[in-house]
């Protein structure tokens, strides 16, 4: 039988996280990564000290430093860079990418000089791979739980019904669920712009406040998402699935997201430099956060969340007068709002 090969780009916690998945599905996994430390490490400890430091990876991931060595023979390349080095790697990699080559990406977040989600970036870079079959995978996963084997499911989409189907046959094993969307946008935007929310959830806590000024933030922040995207052209129904509210959920709830982390430490007065600092890892979050500012401005999308949180972090206003202003804001009716997202009236006429 042949061997099955897939390469993982680049070896961060989720990069590693994935790789980990194929590997236990039976997959021969490449893991690329510049650092050649690290390349050492994982091949004679099994471990990613930075980032995974807890979990043995699989005998089945052999680590890299060679984007040749990584990319010639797969079947499948998962892309797990931040949003600013995506096109980047993504340029590297194209000599090696031949059109038949499935293309994934797991990045939740848009190039910030361009506001491009992370699709648009890949088709840009990888002509060759016709732009209907590159995946996105998003969804409710912390890397450390997925490496730990817990359970988690995700959503993959792509226009191309073939490629994200070959998608979820790579990942899917009894502790990493896997389901299918052909909503591209939704799954982008959901991912990206639930980060925002995070930040301010952290921020919300790192002030003191309780579980309903957290749960009013969910909530609106969810009408942020759902509004912008639906403008972008989303399904609205995506926004109530796992790379919508699932995610938002776990992201804006967990020790392990480094986003509430962020607007944690932003409420105890940290900089967002200091912030970022500190964290030794990308906030995919404020690069977001002034991506989404600029996006809902240009389309006329109102996104109060999203513009508090720009104040606070490129504008040096404090976070106790963000969420003063937040709570300030005129009058409005709930039900009108929602209508206005087109969510809402979809809701209703289901009940």
């Amino acid at each position: 039988m042949t061997e099955r090969k897939a390469a993982v780009l680049v070896a961060g916690s989720w990069g590693t996280a994935l790789a980990s998945v194929l590997a236990d599905n039976g997959l021969n996994v490449f893991l690329w990564s510049r650092n050649k430390e690290q390349v050492a490490e994982i091949n004679e400890k099994r471990v990613n000290g930075r980032f995974l430091p807890e979990t043995r990876l699989p005998e089945g991931i052999y680590a890299t430093n060679d984007m040749q060595e990584a990319l010639e023979g797969a079947e499948a390349v998962v892309i797990a860079a931040t949003s600013a080095s995506m096109r980047e790697v993504a340029r590297n990699a194209s000599p090696y990418i031949s059109q038949e080559t499935l293309v994934i990406h797991a990045t939740k977040g848009f190039e910030a000089e361009t506001l491009l989600p992370m699709t648009a970036v890949l088709a840009s870079e990888l002509p060759q791979v016709e732009p209907g079959r590159i995946v996105v995978l998003s969804g409710p996963s912390h890397a450390e739980e997925v490496a730990a084997r817990s359970p988690t499911t995700v959503v993959v989409a792509a226009d191309d019904t073939g490629s994200r189907e070959h998608a979820q046959d790579l990942f899917i094993n009894s502790y990493f669920r896997v389901y299918t969307n052909p909503d591209v946008v939704g799954v982008e935007i959901g991912g990206a712009l639930k980060n925002i929310i995070a930040l301010g959830a952290g921020l919300s806590d790192g002030l003191g406040f309780g579980d309903n000024a957290k749960a009013a933030l969910l909530t609106r922040g969810l009408a942020e998402i759902a509004r912008l995207g639906t403008e972008l052209g989303a399904d609205p129904l995506t926004f109530a699935g796992l790379s919508g509210v699932g995610d938002l959920v776990v992201t804006c709830t967990s020790k392990h997201s480094r986003n509430w982390r962020a607007g944690y430490q932003l409420a105890q007065g940290q900089s967002p430099e200091e912030v970022q600092r500190s964290m030794g890892m990308v906030v995919e979050g404020i690069r977001t956060t002034k991506a989404a500012h600029l996006l809902a401005q240009k389309h006329g999308v109102e996104m109060p969340i999203t513009r508090e949180l720009h104040a606070v972090l490129f504008e040096g206003k404090s976070p106790r007068a963000a969420v003063e202003d937040l709570m300030g804001r005129g009058r409005t009716h709930e039900i009108e709002e929602v209508a206005r997202t087109p969510i809402g009236p979809l809701q209703r006429k289901k009940v």
